[in-house]
C-alpha cells in the first residue's frame, strides 16, 4: 500500500488541488455496523470503515467542517482535503465509528434528526426490522402494490425491504406511518428501540472533539411538506440541539438531500433564517470556492476497501467539480474574511 498511496497522493495533488483552485471532498455515511448484516449488505461494518479511515488518513488531509470551510474561503485549503460526515444519528456512529475516527485522528460531523434520539426509530428501520422478523413463506403486501412475495433467505428479505422503502419514501408522513404500522402488525416480535443515539451520546460526541449539526426533527423530505411544517422541522430541531448541547449548531444536512427534488430554494432560505452557516446535500461533487455554502456536495463511499475508495474519491474530484445548485447561491469565496 505504501507505493500505491504515494501514487494516490500524487494523483490527488492534480485531481483535488489546494489554494484558490481547491476541491474539498466531503464523504457521508449513515451507519457503521459492528459486524456484517445480510439485510444491510450495502452498509459498511467496522472492518470496512477502518479500512476507509486508514486509507483516508494516508492519502487525504482531513479537517473538521468548520476549519475546512474557513480555509476554503480563505484560499488556504491544501490539496487532497476531505471531511467525514454522518446523517441521522445512529447509535453505532458513537459506539463503532467514533473510536475508529479517534484512532486515525479524523474529526467528523454528525447531523442529528432529533425526534429519534432516546429510543426512537426511523421508518426505514421499522421496515427492515419487520422484514427480518416475518415468518418464512408468502406475505400479503397487495395492499401496498407489492403482491404476495415469498420471504425465506436474508437476501429476499433485504430486497423486499428495499422495495417497500422505495414505495413509501415519498408518501405523506401519515400514509407512511400507517403503512409501516400495517407491516409491523404482521409480526409478533418487538422491534428494537436502541438503534439511535441517546441525548448523552450526542453530548459525548462533542466532548470527543466531533461536530454536531441539524437534520430536522423527524426527517421529512422537505419538498413533500408544507412550508410551515418545513420551517418547524428545521427550527425546532436546531432549538432542541441548542438546548441539548448548550450552543447552537452551525451546520445542516437536507434529508434525502437531492437539490430541486428533495428541497428547493425556499428551504435554503429557511436554513439561513434558522441561523445555520452551511448545509450539505447528497449531490455528487466537491466543494470549491464557487460552491454555494448552503448546497455543498458530498459523496457516498460505496466501496468496501480503501484502495477502491481512494480511486472513487479522486474520480469524483475530477468529474463532479461543478455540482448542481438551485436558487441564488451564497458562494464560499464571497464569505471569506477580509
Amino acid at each position: 500500500m505504501g507505493i500505491l498511496n504515494s501514487v494516490f497522493r500524487l494523483a490527488g495533488n492534480w485531481a483535488a488541488p489546494g489554494g484558490q483552485d481547491a476541491r474539498l471532498t466531503i464523504l457521508f455515511y449513515h451507519r457503521v455496523l459492528p459486524s456484517p448484516d445480510p439485510l444491510l449488505h450495502d452498509v459498511p461494518d467496522a472492518r470496512d470503515f477502518d479500512a476507509h479511515m486508514r486509507a483516508l488518513s494516508e492519502v487525504f488531509r482531513t479537517f473538521s467542517l468548520d476549519e475546512a470551510l474557513e480555509r476554503l474561503a480563505a484560499g488556504t485549503l491544501p490539496a487532497r482535503s476531505a471531511c467525514v460526515t454522518f446523517d441521522d444519528g445512529y447509535r453505532d456512529n458513537f459506539e463503532v465509528a467514533c473510536p475508529i475516527l479517534k484512532r486515525y485522528r479524523i474529526p467528523a460531523t454528525f447531523y442529528i434528526a432529533s425526534d429519534f434520539l432516546d429510543q426512537g426509530r426511523m421508518f426505514n428501520d421499522t421496515v427492515i426490522e419487520s422484514m427480518r422478523r416475518l415468518p418464512n413463506g408468502a406475505v400479503d403486501l397487495q395492499w401496498i402494490g407489492l403482491g404476495t412475495p415469498n420471504v425465506q433467505c436474508p437476501q429476499s428479505r433485504a430486497e423486499l425491504a428495499r422495495k417497500f422503502i422505495h414505495t413509501v419514501k415519498y408518501f405523506s408522513a401519515e400514509e407512511r406511518l400507517a403503512a409501516c404500522e400495517h407491516l409491523q402488525s404482521l409480526i409478533t416480535e418487538p422491534l428494537p428501540t436502541t438503534l439511535m443515539m441517546s441525548s448523552d451520546h450526542v453530548r459525548a460526541l462533542v466532548d470527543e472533539g466531533m461536530t454536531v449539526g441539524g437534520h430536522t426533527c423527524s426527517h421529512p423530505i422537505l419538498a413533500k411538506v408544507s412550508d410551515e411544517t418545513a420551517w418547524k422541522e428545521i427550527n425546532d430541531n436546531r432549538e432542541r440541539l441548542t438546548s441539548l448541547l448548550g450552543f447552537a449548531p452551525r451546520h445542516f444536512a437536507y434529508p434525502n438531500g437531492r437539490p430541486g427534488i428533495d428541497f428547493h430554494a425556499g428551504h435554503i432560505e429557511m436554513i439561513r433564517r434558522a441561523g445555520y452557516t452551511s448545509a450539505v446535500t447528497t449531490a455528487c461533487g466537491v466543494g470549491t470556492p464557487k460552491s454555494d455554502l448552503y448546497q455543498l456536495p458530498r459523496i457516498a463511499p460505496w466501496h468496501r476497501d480503501g484502495t477502491r475508495l481512494c480511486m472513487s474519491l479522486l474520480r469524483n474530484a475530477l468529474k463532479y467539480n461543478d455540482p448542481l445548485s438551485i436558487g441564488s447561491p451564497s458562494s464560499i469565496a464571497s464569505c471569506a474574511k477580509p
